[in-house]
């Protein structure tokens, strides 16, 4: 479980293919910190620490997560937002966050307004049903609030500090992103049968 408020900047050192899976090596001052075993959203998805050599920490990344996520595509020397999971009495920032990633969006366009910026994502149509304005959801596991819904694409507004400390401040119009509807969104559908 995470809250979508990113603590890191991490770097991809490598990626290599393990047969149907990769295996992911991310470069950060995080990676002392860590123990194996340990679970960490790497741009939104939950992936567990197989392997730390100093401030380098192996992924495994099996077929599902390659086929549902843009971790897929990345390569030495692209950025990637970290997060370390919740631990119990911890604050919650953001939204609760499970690192299960639903769908790849694509970033369709972005406006300045001022020090803050418009970004509209491009998105599949099933995750509709679980998205409101105001309501939350996980853009590379970053916690933002929905401005507008409209039927392929919803927007968002990052904050300075937003743009200065995730992926999202220097991702252009055209680059994948990983989708997380919010979880309590998912269960009500699923309650209501929709």
């Amino acid at each position: 479980m995470f809250t979508g408020l990113v603590e890191t900047l991490g770097t991809i050192a490598r990626s290599a293919s393990t047969g149907a899976g990769r295996v992911l090596t991310v470069s950060d001052a995080i990676a002392a910190q860590l123990s194996i075993g340990e679970s960490v959203a790497v741009n939104g998805a939950c992936l567990t620490a197989v392997a730390i050599r100093g401030n380098e920490v192996d992924f495994e990344i099996g077929p599902e997560t390659l086929l549902r996520t843009n971790l897929g595509s990345l390569r030495s020397g692209d950025r990637v937002n970290l997060e370390r999971s919740l631990r119990v009495g911890d604050r919650l920032g953001g939204h609760f966050v499970q690192g299960h990633v639903d769908a790849i969006g694509t970033i369709e366009s972005r406006a300045r307004n001022g020090d803050w910026e418009d970004v509209w994502f491009l998105y599949p149509g099933e995750l509709r049903r679980l998205m409101v304005p105001k309501g939350s959801m996980a853009v590379d596991g970053v916690s933002l609030t929905l401005v507008k819904v409209e039927p392929e694409r919803f927007s968002v507004m990052l904050i300075p500090h937003t743009q200065s400390m995730t992926t999202l401040g220097f991702k252009q119009s055209g680059d994948l992103v990983n989708l997380e509807a919010d979880m309590l969104a998912k269960h009500v559908a699923k309650l209501l049968g929709k």
